[in-house]
C-alpha cells in the first residue's frame, strides 16, 4: 500500500499515469469521431438521394444550401479528426490546422445564415470581425513558418 502512495506523490509517475490517460482519453475521441463522421455522411447521402428522386426540385434555393452547410460541417469534423491524430501523433496542438479548422466553421456559418441576417447588423459586424481576425492570424502563423505547409 506504502508502495502505491510513493508513485502518487512520485512526480515522473504521476505525470506519466496522466500522458497515459490522455493519449487513451485522445484515442476514443477519434474513434467517436470516426462513427460521427460515417453517420454525418449517411445522412447527407441519403438527403441528397431525397433531392434527386423523381418529383423533387434537385438542389435548388434553401436545399442546395442545407446540402453545402451539411458538406462543409463533415470537413470540419474531418479537420477536427485530424487535429486529433496529428495530436496522437506528435504529442502537440497544430496550430495552423486549429485555425484552417475555424476558418472553414466561420465560412459554413456565413453560407448558412438565413436570408433575414442583413436585419441584425451586430452578427455580420461579429462574423466578419470573426472571419478576418482568424484569417490574419492564420497569414501571420504561414509567414512565420514559411507558409510550405497545406490546411
Amino acid at each position: 500500500m506504502g508502495r502505491v502512495f510513493a508513485y502518487l506523490f512520485d512526480d515522473q509517475y504521476f505525470l506519466e499515469g496522466l500522458k497515459r490517460f490522455q493519449r487513451a482519453l485522445a484515442k476514443l475521441l477519434s474513434v467517436g469521431m470516426v462513427l460521427v463522421i460515417v453517420a454525418a455522411t449517411g445522412q447527407l447521402l441519403i438527403g441528397i438521394a431525397r433531392q434527386l428522386a423523381p418529383g423533387q426540385m434537385p438542389l435548388v434555393g434553401n436545399e442546395l444550401i442545407t446540402v453545402l452547410g451539411e458538406v462543409l460541417t463533415l470537413l470540419i469534423a474531418i479537420e477536427v479528426l485530424e487535429n486529433v491524430l496529428a495530436y496522437l501523433r506528435d504529442h502537440s496542438i497544430q496550430l495552423e490546422l486549429v485555425l484552417a479548422t475555424a476558418i472553414t466553421a466561420m465560412a459554413r456559418k456565413i453560407i448558412v445564415l438565413p436570408n433575414h441576417s442583413g436585419d441584425n447588423p451586430l452578427l455580420l459586424l461579429g462574423l466578419g470581425f470573426g472571419t478576418l481576425s482568424l484569417s490574419a492570424a492564420y497569414w501571420l502563423l504561414q509567414r512565420r513558418t514559411g507558409g510550405g505547409t497545406s490546411a
